[in-house]
């Protein structure tokens, strides 16, 4: 149990405790925590209140977490957009990444701090949230990044089928083109959420993001190779996990994104677009819909909350609208008008 101070902060009627930053980060973990949070959640929490608190120690003189206002948090923010410098501190990277913090991890980081503080002010260890007023940053959205068929084939002939990695990499590849999984799904799949012979995937809450269960349908390509998989796994490992390493034990998600990247390396394809399972998961969704498939089945296969989100992943370029409008234009059966020149 977290003991609270003795000394207290009197705010207009009401006594507040006392609470250090390392004390106030420990409290709203604890709490998070039996709230049932995922660990790396509670990761997410605990670093970015690191990269906060190294800020805070740099340019205040604050001891309490109570002491923090809106001015703090905004000059924070300003840091962060203007001055922060990019990996800091990274174990690989060296190398200087140039100076701010993309809009997307500044509004991470934000989000977790408002968490934060929140937690807080509902406890009344601080009287009100220093985040309260703090809007995120506003951002343009970008047309999202997606593979061409052309890349596809490209990379589904890279990995060597005739040896285990090789074949691994390619069945996995192939899933996640079929399924549209996240990268941490496809890599915790087990032997036992596959049923080959009704063609389903079954994902239990613990496996999905938003902590609901999921079934998604495979193909026929996706259960010829997952038979071959499995029995190749079971010739030599005894684990229930679908994707090993070499020596039987579950691959990694930093290896996984390391195999893709090799992929793409030798596809040429990672100058253009990043080769990462988020674009395969894109690709899946945006290729489903130009096939003919219906957004809202499609929902229910990526496992999002809300329609709104499955729509940012079916964003068309160009060329995508170009060809579905020439097929689809009404203009097409006005007599003697040729749509196509």
């Amino acid at each position: 149990m977290l003991k609270k101070r003795e000394r207290r902060i009197t705010v207009s009627s009401k006594a507040y405790p006392t609470y250090t930053l390392e004390q106030a980060i420990n409290y709203v973990v604890s709490t998070k925590k039996a709230e049932g949070l995922r660990v790396n959640t509670l990761k997410d929490y605990a670093n970015h209140w690191r990269y906060f608190c190294g800020w805070l120690i740099n340019h205040y003189e604050i001891k309490d977490v109570g002491e923090i206002n809106v001015d703090v948090i905004r000059n924070h923010v300003n840091y962060m957009k203007h001055d922060a410098k990019r990996y800091e501190g990274h174990k690989f990277i060296t190398d200087d990444q140039g100076i701010g913090l993309s809009d997307t991890t500044i509004n991470i980081r934000l989000r977790t701090l408002k968490a934060i503080f929140n937690q807080l002010e509902k406890d009344d260890i601080i009287e009100v949230s220093p985040t309260r007023n703090i809007k995120l940053i506003r951002m343009d959205e970008d047309l999202v990044e997606a593979f061409t068929p052309e890349q596809v084939k490209a990379l589904l002939s890279q990995p060597n089928q005739k040896d285990f990695v090789g074949y691994r990499d390619y069945v996995a590849m192939v899933l996640l083109l079929d399924t549209g999984m996240r990268a941490n799904e496809l890599i915790g799949l087990k032997c036992d959420d596959i049923d080959l012979q009704s063609r389903l995937i079954t994902l239990t809450g613990q496996q999905n993001k938003n902590r609901k269960p999921r079934i998604m349908p495979i193909s026929h390509l996706s259960v010829k190779l997952l038979h071959q998989l499995v029995s190749e796994n079971r010739k030599s490992f005894s684990s229930n996990r679908l994707f090993l390493s070499c020596f039987g034990e579950p691959l990694g998600q930093n290896q996984f994104n390391k195999r893709l990247k090799y992929y793409g390396d030798k596809a040429g394809i990672s100058k253009k677009i990043k080769c990462t399972a988020h674009v395969f998961r894109h690709t899946m969704a945006k290729t489903y819909i130009l096939n003919g498939g219906d957004p809202f089945s499609l929902q229910r296969i990526l496992g999002h909350y809300d329609l709104r989100m499955t729509r940012r992943y079916i964003q068309m370029n160009s060329e995508d609208l170009l060809k579905q409008h020439s097929d689809f234009s009404p203009v097409r059966n006005i007599r003697g008008y040729s749509y196509e020149k």
